[in-house]
């Protein structure tokens, strides 16, 4: 019997796509793989004046539904109360924020298709 493979490498390569990406957009990163007890926020980067907490989905496909759909409403809720808990230990509570999603499609061959949706838990 094979062992599974991890999805870890895979899942570095979506948020090194993302990160540069939203660089190239002008977003400022701030910190990357950030824990705690509700779980991790891939990337947390900065808009001007706003705090933008971002979830990669990267998926071996040719679109970026398949990304866009694995997340449901209990991933949201898990990411509404990490991106709290973020706030409250930076003592950040009163700071402008929203929750994007980067949803990436990597097919068989060709460049990797890169969707960011703002404000994700407004959906």
């Amino acid at each position: 019997m094979n062992a599974p493979r991890s999805t870890r490498p895979f899942g570095q390569q979506g948020e090194r796509l993302a990160v540069s990406y939203l660089e190239q957009q002008g977003y400022t990163i701030i910190a990357t793989n950030w824990h705690c007890r509700y779980g991790e926020i891939d990337i947390i980067a900065r808009q001007n004046h706003t705090m933008v907490f971002v979830e990669v989905r990267a998926r071996h496909a040719e679109r970026t539904e398949a990304a866009f759909e694995s997340i449901g409403p209990h991933k949201q809720q898990r990411l509404a109360r990490a991106v709290q808990s973020y706030l409250a230990s930076h003592h950040l509570e009163q700071a402008v924020w929203r929750v994007d999603v980067i949803a990436i499609a990597i097919p068989p061959s060709g460049e990797p298709i890169i969707e960011h949706a703002e404000d994700a838990l407004g959906w």
